[in-house]
C-alpha cells in the first residue's frame, strides 16, 4: 500500500514517507527499531524537508499496521546526551492511522505474523509487550482505526480492542467499522477504501493535525 498511499497523501498537503523495514525472522525489535529510527530521521531533517516536527505520524496496514501500532505504544524522547543528532529526537508519533491492522498477540492476531514477529515459542511476556493493546498509556497518541467487520485473516477484534484501551485512557481516537470489504478492503478500491481515506483525513482536520481545506477532495 505504501507508495499509492504517499501519492494520495500528497495531494492533501502530507508529506508521505515510505519505510522499507527489515522483516523480524524471530527477531523481534528489529522492524520496531527501523520505525522508530524514520521518525527520529523525519524529526531530524524536519526543516530541510520543510516538515513540522510536531505533527509526524505514522500509517499501517494489515502486518504493516502491526508495526505502526508498536511505535504508537513503544516510544522514547530520544536521548539528548546522543553524539548523533537523530539519537537525540523523540520517537513518538504525534498520531497514527491503522488500516485493517495486526494489533495483537494473543488470541486474535494473524498466526503468520506472530510467527514471523515472535518466533515459535514465544514467553507469555513477549506476547504481551507486542500485544498493543495491552501497551496504551497516557502518553499514547492520537490514532485513527478502520477495519471491515468480516476480515477474516485479521478479525475486527484487533482494532476494537486497541479502540477500547485508547478510550480508557481518553486518547483521542476513531474507530470506523466498515461493513464489508475483507482483509484489503476490496482491493484497495471502491467505497469502503473511499470511506476510511475520507474519514482519516476528516479526523486530522478535527484534531489540527491538517488544516480543514486539506481534508477535502
Amino acid at each position: 500500500e505504501g507508495h499509492g498511499i504517499a501519492k494520495w497523501i500528497n495531494q492533501h498537503g502530507i508529506t508521505g514517507i515510505v519505510l522499507e523495514y527489515r522483516m523480524p525472522h524471530g527477531r523481534s525489535y528489529v522492524p520496531l527499531l527501523d520505525a522508530q529510527r524514520a521518525i527520529r530521521l523525519v524529526r531530524a531533517n524536519a526543516k530541510r524537508w520543510d516538515i513540522d516536527p510536531d505533527r509526524v505520524g505514522i500509517m499501517g496496514f494489515s502486518a504493516g499496521g502491526h508495526l505502526a501500532s508498536t511505535a504508537a505504544t513503544h516510544f522514547d524522547k530520544g536521548d539528548p546526551q546522543a553524539k548523533e543528532a537523530i539519537d537525540r529526537e523523540s520517537s513518538r508519533p504525534d498520531f497514527a492511522i491503522l488500516v485493517y491492522p495486526v494489533v495483537t498477540m494473543g488470541d486474535s492476531t494473524h498466526g503468520g505474523s506472530r510467527k514471523n514477529l515472535l518466533g515459535n515459542n514465544p514467553t507469555p511476556e513477549l506476547v504481551e509487550l507486542f500485544s498493543n493493546e495491552k501497551q496504551v498509556t497516557a502518553q499514547t497518541p492520537p490514532i485513527f482505526l478502520a477495519h471491515a467487520v468480516d476480515d477474516k485473516p485479521v478479525p475486527i477484534k484487533n482494532s476494537q480492542d486497541l479502540y477500547a484501551a485508547l478510550q480508557a485512557k481518553k486518547i483521542p481516537s476513531q474507530l470506523l467499522e466498515l461493513p464489508s470489504g475483507g482483509h484489503g478492503l476490496n482491493g484497495y478500491k471502491g467505497p469502503m477504501w473511499d470511506a476510511w481515506q475520507k474519514q482519516s483525513l476528516e479526523w486530522l482536520a478535527k484534531l489540527k493535525i491538517i488544516p480543514e481545506q486539506d481534508a477535502k477532495d
